[in-house]
């Protein structure tokens, strides 16, 4: 499982989630984009902008579907 996970997320509590992903394991990858919130939108602080934003999460997608097959 892939989790993809913004900081300022108000939607997913990243001190929920994190511990679940621990217990998942193997199984579980979280990817976490700081400054993001749930739409993976960061503030000017993070030094990226959105764009940058969604191209590292298609990266970080891609790799993880490219390990599928593994």
């Amino acid at each position: 499982m892939l989790f993809l996970q913004g900081t300022r997320d108000t939607l997913a509590d990243l001190t929920l989630l994190g511990p679940i992903c621990e217990r998942l394991g193997s199984r579980a990858t979280l990817h976490v984009i700081p400054e993001g919130d749930h739409s993976f939108h960061v503030l000017k602080k993070a030094g990226k902008t959105d764009a940058a934003v969604i191209k590292e999460l298609a990266e970080t997608t891609r790799a993880w579907a490219g390990k599928l097959n593994d």
